[in-house]
């Protein structure tokens, strides 16, 4: 579930609560219905390969809910014990909540060159100003951007030492 979140942005609710029907893999979508939504609104995302390949497990385990517990019952709420387990397993801080995997999934891809107008779409946000709170950027992904200035420095600082040096000898 977890993996499919992080290819997908989803809240948790909308992960727990999939149903088969929902799903359309032919046309590599998901569509959300309105009332399953906290904005209110219905949303249809794409599915990338991870989310195909995670829905792919489940699939004829049950008519109508795509994650399970061990009891074959569908998922309604996180069991943190086994959540901590997973964390421990995956090497990540304890603070790290379900909901924190909506931030990444959303980082990875402003990271990664996505548009923050797209991801507006993607994850159903209703203003661009929700998506930045989301987006965050981590500072080494902003070094290549700082570098840009190497480039105009190296090949300007040259003209610009011509340039005082020539202003100094005006003003003498």
């Amino acid at each position: 579930m977890a993996e499919y979140d992080l290819g997908t942005g989803l809240r948790q609710a909308n992960v727990f609560d999939l149903r088969w029907k929902q799903i359309a893999f032919q046309r590599r979508t998901c569509e959300y219905y309105p009332e399953n939504m906290k904005s209110g609104k219905p949303l249809v995302i794409p599915l990338n390969d991870t989310a195909i390949n995670v829905l792919a497990r489940p699939l004829g385990k049950h008519e109508k809910y795509v994650f399970l517990h061990s009891r074959n019952q569908p998922v309604k709420s996180l069991n943190y014990k086994l959540w901590k387990k997973a964390l421990d397993k995956a090497g990540i801080e304890k603070d790290f909540h379900w909901h924190d995997l909506r931030h990444t999934w959303a980082s990875w891809l402003v990271q990664n060159g996505e548009s923050l107008y797209v991801l507006k779409e993607m994850g159903g946000w209703q203003s661009l100003e929700m998506v930045q709170k989301y987006a965050h950027l981590a500072p080494d992904h902003l070094v290549k951007h700082a570098m840009k200035i190497d480039n105009i420095m190296t090949s300007d600082c040259h003209n610009l030492s011509q340039q005082i040096n020539q202003r100094r000898k005006l003003l003498q």
